[in-house]
């Protein structure tokens, strides 16, 4: 009686493991299936859109020589002859972006290091988010806030700046990136072990030392990636670049001229001015590809360079 009153009792909890075990691993492999199909669709997405530029770019390319496109100092699809050197728009976006990231990685990089480790914890804990609400705000309006207040204080500090030109639209693309490097860049020193500080500080490091000389090296590796993604915002924004750097694409370094760049080129020649199927219209996705080789390109050295400088805890 005794035997088998207790049997059922004895069996129960192990029958309910024996469910609840299976249910996991059920659970377990429709997380897998759903990651692998979420990583899968990014894989497929950027071969699709790698796929479609070249497909495009190969009609253009038919027309316009590789060496003409790469070597030409005149962009004018619209004029007659046209002509396609996209060297105008790759100096219009390289200096946009340059002057961008001369505010955003310094800026950045001192807020990271404020944050990580100066700033109380509460304090960082409210005012990390405020700041990453920054990357939030639509582009356009950054875009009319660098027309309409940066570019006229600009030009009292500058006579004789243009009402369009490179220098405020990259100051203002610095600022909105900032966000970006900042975040990740404290992500990754809050990420060093505690253990180094306190060696740093053991051996008599003040907080300045331990900071930039033990901390940021010790995260570099995250540091440059933060970079990197800043330098891929920069290269491929659009709005802002569009409404203050001006449309007129210009072969220059001066970031007080105006210039157009290749992002805004796509914007302004999809807006219907090309006719579809026309070797203006086919230009877009050359611009495109190029612009996607850039980003490419960067982050292929970002990728190299935080294996260069990863360090593993």
């Amino acid at each position: 009686m005794s035997k088998a009153a207790t049997t059922p009792v004895t069996l129960a909890p192990a029958a309910a493991a024996a469910g609840s075990l299976r249910r996991n691993k059920r659970y377990a492999a429709v997380a897998e299936v759903v990651l692998f199909l979420a990583a899968a669709s990014s894989v497929l997405i950027t071969i699709g859109i790698v796929a479609v530029l070249t497909y495009e770019s190969a009609s253009f390319f038919e027309h316009v020589s590789v060496r003409e496109f790469l070597t030409g100092r005149e962009w004018t699809p619209l004029f007659e002859p046209p002509k396609f050197g996209i060297l105008p728009l790759l100096s219009g976006t390289l200096v946009t972006t340059a002057v961008a990231l001369c505010v955003a990685i310094p800026a950045g990089t001192i807020i990271a290091v404020w944050l990580s480790e100066y700033a109380p914890y509460k304090f960082r804990e409210a005012l990390k988010p405020a700041l990453e609400l920054l990357s939030a705000v639509p582009t356009v309006v950054f875009g009319y806030f660098a027309l309409q207040l940066v570019t006229p204080l600009l030009q009292k500090i500058i006579p004789g700046l243009p009402g369009f030109n490179m220098l405020s639209a990259g100051l203002v693309m610095g600022v909105m990136i900032i966000p970006y490097v900042a975040s990740l860049s404290e992500d990754a020193m809050r990420a060093v072990p505690i253990a180094l500080r306190e060696g740093a500080y053991a051996m008599g490091a003040t907080r300045v030392q331990t900071a930039w000389k033990v901390v940021f090296p010790a995260a570099l590796s995250g540091i440059s990636a933060a970079y990197i993604l800043a330098v891929a915002r920069a290269l491929g924004e659009t709005m802002v670049v569009a409404i203050a750097a001006g449309q007129e694409p210009t072969l220059t370094i001066d970031p007080r001229d105006k210039a157009e760049t290749i992002s805004a080129f796509i914007v302004r020649a999809s807006l219907g001015d090309q006719p579809h199927g026309s070797i203006g219209y086919q230009s877009i996705f050359a611009a495109g590809l190029s612009l996607a080789l850039m980003t490419l390109v960067f982050n292929i050295a970002g990728f190299f360079l935080r294996r260069r400088f990863r360090e593993a805890y």
